[in-house]
């Protein structure tokens, strides 16, 4: 049997990046763009390849986390993805924060179904002395009610000894995502910049909190913007690393943008993987609706999902998930189960890949714009705006 040349070519490449990502090695700018160029007929061995890594740190564990939207909607910045952003005329749910005792409930919800990290968001730039007291009350209350529940705060930008309350507070974790690339990312929001961002997760790693910042895919960028993002990441080392999927929500300057296919979803978890090979890489919004039918196989590449609803979109149901996993091959993460492995603990600093950091090493061409024949149709019907849970009076998604 003759093997085609371009299939042994992308085989070379594949054992070369499962030989790096055993090793904790960073692959090259080429290497990565190369995942994301490889096509539909070697997606299955990009997916095995990618999955080796994954299972090599995480084993067959997917890690539960959980969202409450502490305070939706009529925040005064312009990201453009956001269905909460000045000016969008989404029909989401706006109210005001919640109080610790309706956050500890929605909370229990997303416990109750088998999450152990439970993450806090809020609208808004950043939050006020204020604001950090409200939520250090409600960090409180779900910690003495759930002992062992891991609490992420996703507040937006951080002032200078905030980070340092919150982490006095309980919280074990500040979620801040670069989004896209630092080129693009002024075409994408125009009250703050991306240093803004990077300084954030920088702060919430001075003061000990675990650092939870990724990306969102399928707002235009080109491929060469989603390596910089990811490597962007990688050399910022962030324990967590969600991927989002653009959901375009009408409304939003973005409504229009229907970017991805499932094939690209998977080549950028995969990619992400590669890149990113013993954090935690977490399939966050957007996956329903662009993975469709093929999120089972997204399994093989993180090893952390969102269970139940978004902070402004609905999810598919808690128990579809559960029974996702389960139907995989996987198994949900333990309350006792250390999530990252040993060498990501405190003591060992930074990634363990390079000495004295985690620098970026490697360079390669600028990528063209995704193949637009890869887009795919707009699936407008499998965007629903959240109307249960956090903020009403209807049972959450859990």
């Amino acid at each position: 049997m003759v093997v085609p040349y371009v299939r042994i070519k992308a085989m070379d490449l594949l054992n070369t990046l499962v030989d790096k990502g055993l090793r904790r090695e960073l692959p090259t700018r080429d290497e990565a763009l190369a995942v994301l160029a490889t096509s539909d007929d070697e997606l299955l061995d990009v997916v095995a390849a990618a999955g080796k890594v994954r299972r090599q740190w995480f084993g067959r564990r997917v890690k539960l986390n959980y969202l409450v939207n502490l305070k939706s909607g009529l925040c005064p910045e312009d990201c453009s993805y956001c269905s909460q952003r000045l000016g969008s005329k989404a029909e989401i749910l706006k109210y005001t924060w919640l109080k610790p005792d309706e956050a500890k409930k929605a909370a229990a919800a997303g416990v109750a179904g088998g999450a152990k990290r439970v993450c806090l968001v809020a609208s808004g730039r950043g939050p006020t002395d204020r604001d950090v007291d409200r939520v250090s009350q409600t960090i409180e209350a779900i910690k003495e009610q759930h002992e062992g529940v891991e609490v992420c705060a996703c507040l937006g930008l951080l002032s200078e000894g905030q980070a340092d309350r919150l982490r006095s507070a309980g919280a074990d974790a500040y979620n801040h995502n670069l989004n896209t690339s630092e080129g693009t990312y002024g075409d994408i929001t125009t009250t703050h910049t991306y240093a803004d961002r990077v300084d954030t997760v920088q702060q919430a790693q001075a003061a000990g909190l675990s650092a939870c910042s990724g990306l969102i895919a399928g707002m235009g960028e080109t491929d060469a913007d989603l390596v910089d993002v990811v490597f962007s990441l990688r050399e910022l080392d962030p324990d967590s690393v969600p991927v989002n999927f653009l959901i375009p929500m009408e409304g939003t300057p973005l409504a229009k943008d229907w970017h991805l296919t499932p094939q690209r979803c998977l080549r950028i978890l995969a990619m992400v993987r590669f890149v990113c090979p013993d954090v935690e890489v977490r399939l966050a919004g957007g996956r329903e609706v662009h993975l469709r039918s093929m999120q089972p196989l997204a399994l093989n590449l993180v090893n952390s999902i969102f269970l139940g609803d978004y902070l402004t979109s609905e999810g598919q149901s808690g128990q579809t998930d559960l029974d996702m996993i389960t139907d995989a091959g996987f198994e949900v993460e333990g309350a006792a189960t250390t999530t990252l492995p040993d060498h990501r603990a405190p003591a060992a600093g930074g990634c363990g890949s390079h000495e004295g950091g985690c620098a970026p090493c490697g360079d390669g061409a600028e990528a063209p714009a995704p193949d637009l024949s890869e887009v795919s149709a707009a699936r407008t019907d499998l965007v629903a705006v959240r109307r249960r849970g956090a903020g009403t009076d209807l049972a959450p998604n859990a």
